[in-house]
């Protein structure tokens, strides 16, 4: 029977503060908890699961391969595909989230933005051109 490495169960983000990490997930995606202890938080988004992990529990994780510096520059770009992209831009700068780049018309097919979380985890809204 092959190997199938195809059902991504959860993405592990290491963040510098939880408590700030919490507050921008629970406003911006508004995501259900799934668990929560004093260094993580699981939420559930559709069949995903991203765990926000306080950075000082990564390297056990990951070990012996060492645990990236906050800021050192993007290492991820995390994308969630929308129906508007410039009507989620605009309920993310209510919410006060301060947008990277776009929305802009990318040349594969897609209208895009960006946006980072407090410790710098880069996601993207993205819409289907047509």
């Amino acid at each position: 029977m092959p190997m199938l490495l195809d059902r991504i169960e959860v993405i592990t983000l290491f963040v510098d503060e939880i408590d700030a990490a919490r507050a921008f997930y629970r406003k911006v995606f508004a995501a259900d908890v799934v668990y929560q202890d004093a260094v993580c938080s699981v939420l559930k988004f559709s069949e995903t699961m991203v765990n926000l992990l306080q950075v000082s529990e990564a390297p056990q994780l990951v070990e012996p391969s060492p645990v990236a510096a906050s800021g050192s520059g993007s290492r991820v770009l995390l994308t969630i595909k929308v129906d508007d992209v410039d009507a989620v831009c605009t309920e993310l700068r209510r919410l006060g989230v301060t947008l990277l780049n776009g929305p802009i018309d990318r040349p594969w097919g897609r209208r895009t933005a960006a946006f980072a979380d407090p410790s710098g985890h880069v996601w993207e809204v993205a819409q289907e051109l047509r």
